[in-house]
């Protein structure tokens, strides 16, 4: 459920998804009645309560909201809502010029314009999974995990132009990895950039491939995706500083991507059972 009131406070603070036409943003709200029209897509979807939130129709007021439930408000349309109890919930920002140009990205087609088509506390697993496990998964505050969060948000525009749009073109079969030379590249990039709040848009411009097709043919060359790789790499090169070198752990922290000590520390003891602090002991 939609607002772009400023004396809503954020939850978590807005960042870069995968471009300058991508934002993602958490928010609360509680007793509002907030009207929007704005220039961008807004993709919403409900993460706690939300169950006496109001939309304005034609007919009346109406309600329907619950975790998990989305909303999906079209650049230009105007609408309406009364929020009357406290909830949460988490928006996906996007443009329309950002949007046509994953269009053309995908299908190598030049779409004019692209019409979505307003939902309203609709039900759809597959967005729920990608908000579930990604976006609300992770500290959106790290860079180290700003790889995952542009993933996400390139999955969920794609679903929508497949299932919310005038757009019916069947995704492009992608087969076949990445050459062996472009490989090599990308993963001297990756290894050089590490400490960067790495996202998909820049390994893919690394190989001159859309992000769409960079993903799918990464993942047959190396069984992971892109964020998977990175943070394996990351890790990698952690364990080995922590190791062999007298490096501060908040030093190893920064140039392995992550920026704070205590989310390093998580990271490392989930991956190698045991703290940074404690294997270098």
């Amino acid at each position: 459920m939609p607002s772009e009131n400023p004396n809503v406070p954020s939850a978590l603070r807005p960042i870069p998804a995968s471009s300058e036409g991508v934002r993602l943003a958490a928010w609360r709200n509680n007793f509002d009645r907030v009207t929007q029209l704005s220039d961008h897509h807004t993709l919403s979807m409900y993460v706690e309560r939300g169950f006496d939130t109001w939309h304005k129709t034609p007919a009346g007021w109406k309600n329907g909201g619950a975790p998990d439930r989305f909303c999906l408000l079209p650049a230009d349309s105007e609408s309406t809502w009364d929020v009357r109890g406290e909830f949460s919930f988490v928006h996906l920002y996007c443009t329309d010029a950002h949007l046509r140009h994953l269009a053309e990205q995908i299908w190598d087609r030049h779409p004019a314009t692209i019409s979505l088509d307003m939902q309203v506390f609709q039900q759809d697993s597959r967005i729920t999974q990608l908000y579930r496990h990604f976006l609300l998964g992770c500290d959106w505050r790290n860079n180290a995990n700003h790889l995952t969060l542009s993933s996400a948000s390139t999955l969920l525009l794609t679903h929508l132009l497949q299932h919310y749009s005038e757009i019916n073109w069947r995704l492009p079969d992608v087969r076949g990895g990445l050459a062996p030379s472009v490989l090599r590249n990308i993963f001297a990039y990756i290894e050089a950039h590490l400490a960067s709040p790495l996202t998909l848009a820049d390994l893919a411009q690394q190989a001159c491939l859309s992000e769409f097709h960079f993903a799918r043919m990464f993942k047959q060359s190396t069984r992971l995706a892109p964020h998977q790789f990175v943070m394996q790499q990351r890790m990698m090169k952690a364990e080995q500083l922590v190791r062999y070198t007298l490096l501060p752990l908040t030093e190893i922290a920064l140039q392995c991507g992550f920026h704070s000590s205590s989310h390093f520390s998580n990271r490392f003891k989930s991956v190698y059972g045991i703290a940074p602090s404690a294997l270098r002991r």
